[in-house]
């Protein structure tokens, strides 16, 4: 692990005591800190505390007159290697999402080239506020920054959900990843992600209960582990995972269209997670049809199946499918990668209370042709995790 430069600014928040210990951590792991604390992070654990632990001296203000002598906010940001928040408070995220530089955290944030990574910390009611969580979408919509948590459990407050910080350890496990030495480093990953809609009149459509959230978690774990993703998503209410490229698809025509164009670009790994209709109205009338009597046919046509399709490609990538069923599971899955002629399928029973659509949490069975595997029940973060690293197995042995 090579010694990196990081900058970590404090916000104010009851979690930056655990700020103390990250900064201890970093530096028994051989990196150099040096720290950035916000006028509210000063409220929660005094600078004197981490220029002891990191043997630097702690900057808090912009307008410091002895820093800024000689550029002093501009030579911290080149001097950075990466850029940690935590904690990030809700109103930091907030600043930074807007692109403001009203203190010197948010103006290092604006000057520095480094990677950003902030860990949020609040209360679960601030951080699942809708303007909380539309600031979340604009910062993982840049490049440059990705976020880290944040995690759920109980909180100093005594509520119960997400808005804790990352541990240190965990935060400075994810500082030292090396995403060149992970099992899919080099690859080329192609992941489908949520459901489709297929248009009945301008405003009905017919689609499913899919959310997305285990396609998601998966594209952050292949990215985690080193590939370049590209994430071809149905219509979900998700942030894109920090590093992953994606491509929008409404109907299943539209999925079969963009998954094709990523597979003709290049691809060592097919991951078909995506809830696909089978069938598509035959024709969308141009205006709402309207309420005329208590009954109402639908003439339904076979979509496109982009699994199938991939899959038999001359130049087919290493192909994993997908089966959400409600009975005998284990038959309807294997059935479907024989048929479909699947590498591997990895199949949940979605009848399952509190598992699988919607849930944060998932239970899965992974078939290949000479063997299986049980993952869960867990979050679908651990369960993707779990999967990658199966996946990146059999595409080792496979020689993809």
């Amino acid at each position: 692990m090579a010694a990196k430069r990081i900058l970590l600014g404090i916000t104010g928040g009851i979690a930056a005591y655990k700020s103390a210990e990250l900064v201890r951590l970093l530096k028994k792991a051989g990196h150099s800190v040096r720290v950035v604390m916000t006028r509210g992070a000063e409220a929660f654990v005094t600078p004197l505390t981490f220029q002891a632990l990191s043997g630097e001296p702690v900057r808090t203000s912009l307008l410091d007159p002895e820093a800024e002598s000689g550029m002093g906010h501009i030579e911290l940001a080149k001097w950075a290697d990466q850029v940690v928040i935590a904690p990030a408070s809700a109103d930091f995220i907030a600043r930074l999402a807007q692109g403001m530089a009203d203190d010197l955290l948010t103006t290092l944030c604006c000057a520095t080239e480094a990677p950003i990574a902030i860990a949020p910390a609040m209360n679960q009611a601030m951080w699942g506020n809708n303007r909380t969580q539309r600031n979340i979408r604009l910062l993982q919509e840049d490049s440059q920054i990705c976020l880290w948590g944040p995690d759920q459990g109980q909180q100093a407050c005594g509520d119960t959900g997400p808005g804790r910080m990352l541990e240190p350890a965990e935060l400075v496990g994810l500082i030292n990843h090396d995403r060149s030495q992970g099992p899919l480093a080099g690859k080329q990953v192609i992941i489908t992600a949520g459901p489709t809609r297929e248009p009945i009149d301008p405003v009905r459509y017919i689609s499913n209960h899919s959310s997305g959230k285990m396609g998601y978690a998966l594209a952050a774990a292949a990215h985690d582990a080193g590939a370049d993703v590209i994430l071809v998503s149905g219509p979900v209410n998700i942030p894109v995972p920090a590093g992953v490229e994606v491509r929008h698809a409404s109907t299943a025509e539209d999925m079969l269209r963009e998954s094709s164009a990523a597979v003709d670009a290049g691809c060592d790994l097919f991951v078909a997670s995506a809830a696909v209709a089978d069938y598509r109205p035959e024709t969308c009338v141009g205006d709402k049809i309207k309420k005329s009597s208590d009954q109402m046919s639908l003439s339904l046509v076979r979509n496109p199946d982009t699994l199938a399709t991939i899959a038999a490609r001359e130049d087919a990538p290493f192909t994993v499918g997908f089966a959400a069923e409600t009975s005998d599971v284990a038959h309807y899955a294997t059935e479907k990668m024989q048929r479909k002629k699947l590498r591997m399928i990895v199949a949940n029973d979605v009848s399952t209370p509190g598992l699988g659509f919607n849930s944060e949490n998932n239970a899965v069975t992974v078939f290949w042709s000479d063997g299986q595997e049980s993952i869960g029940p867990d979050s679908k973060q651990q369960i993707a995790a779990r999967l990658v690293a199966l996946i990146a197995e059999h595409l080792e042995r496979a020689g993809c």
